[in-house]
């Protein structure tokens, strides 16, 4: 009887030390069930993952532009690009309808993931393939003839292992990317089933943008691929994949903060940082901060702005891109409402 698949990966300090915060974070969660996130943010969170993960994959679309084809308005663009988003809806849609380590699932998301885009939409690859940055060949997939077998000892160790589902998604998402099921699709499959994994064991995952950050850290995300083939460990993307959804985690607002009930009855801290800001201001966080006389970022984050975005009384000039050196905040129509 042949041995049991077991991915090649090592669980280092750093990788004790990131489960342990995250658990940490999500455990405040863990008396809310469904509706600790609110609505609001459950879709503001889904249009950002689903324009970051087709960012990735060169397409062009802005957040803007996703959340007008969510809402069934006609967007120009390119009809692929469209395309590409309206397939990720549809998966992203269906998530309480699929197992993470179901073959059979895992082929009919790639089906609709990739519906009208490639004609084995649905389908394991039938030829070799290679991984190019540039003009350098960085990764050489299996064979073809090995995938099929791959993919089946992969999402049965999946389904066996007793590692922590924070670990074991992140390795299957390396795996999925290693092993490179299909002839197109495979980076935006290996993201999407890690998210469907995480939702599993925690369904609040589900609306966590982490896609929204590996975007942004395009550069390291292929780098931790690369460093993890070259060791034949997953370890180094395993760690990555944690820093990533930690940081994601510390994006949203303070768990007393983040239903709906609170768009209704706004914080004395909201109330004076929309004062800070005039009706037509787009302002920095730093300058922010100077006018409210604070010093202390992380106050200013927790009291203040998270509060104020999650109130709907003030927004991201780049919501896209949370981080960026660039982003600014403005008045919402509905604070300029209540100013008046």
């Amino acid at each position: 009887m042949p041995a049991p698949h077991q991915p090649p990966f090592t669980i280092t300090p750093r990788i004790v030390s990131q489960v342990a915060e995250i658990c940490e974070r999500v455990g405040s969660w863990s008396n809310r069930g469904s509706e600790g996130i609110s609505p609001r943010l459950r879709k503001e969170n889904r249009i950002r993952t689903i324009q970051a993960s087709l960012a990735i994959e060169n397409n062009t679309l802005s957040i803007d532009q996703v959340t007008a084809i969510l809402e069934g308005k006609r967007v120009l663009g390119s009809p692929r690009e469209i395309q590409e988003v309206r397939n990720a809806i549809d998966c992203y849609d269906r998530f309480g309808n699929w197992q993470p380590t179901s073959v059979e699932d895992f082929l009919a998301a790639h089906k609709i993931m990739m519906r009208a885009l490639v004609d084995e939409a649905g389908s394991f690859r039938r030829g070799g393939v290679g991984i190019y940055r540039g003009d350098q060949l960085v990764h050489m997939a299996p064979p073809a003839g090995r995938v099929e077998h791959l993919v089946q000892d992969l999402f049965g160790w999946a389904a066996t292992t007793e590692h922590h589902p924070l670990i074991a998604s992140s390795i299957l998402h390396y795996e999925i990317e290693f092993i490179h099921p299909f002839a197109d699709g495979n980076g935006r499959m290996g993201r999407l089933w890690q998210s469907l994994a995480l939702a599993s064991w925690h369904a609040e995952l589900a609306y966590l943008p982490v896609e929204s950050l590996i975007s942004e850290r395009q550069t390291d995300y292929y780098a931790a691929l690369g460093e993890s083939d070259r060791r034949a460990d997953a370890s180094p993307f395993v760690e990555f994949m944690l820093a990533t959804i930690h940081d994601a985690l510390a994006e949203l607002p303070a768990t007393d903060q983040v239903t709906d009930q609170v768009t209704d009855q706004v914080t004395d801290q909201v109330k004076m940082l929309a004062g800070c800001i005039s009706d037509t201001e787009e302002v920095t966080a730093a300058e922010l901060m100077k006018r409210l006389d604070l010093k202390h970022k992380p106050s200013f984050r927790q009291s203040y702005l998270l509060p104020a975005l999650a109130a709907g009384w003030v927004e991201m000039t780049d919501p896209a891109s949370p981080r960026s050196p660039a982003q600014r905040y403005r008045l919402t129509k509905r604070a300029l409402r209540r100013k008046r």
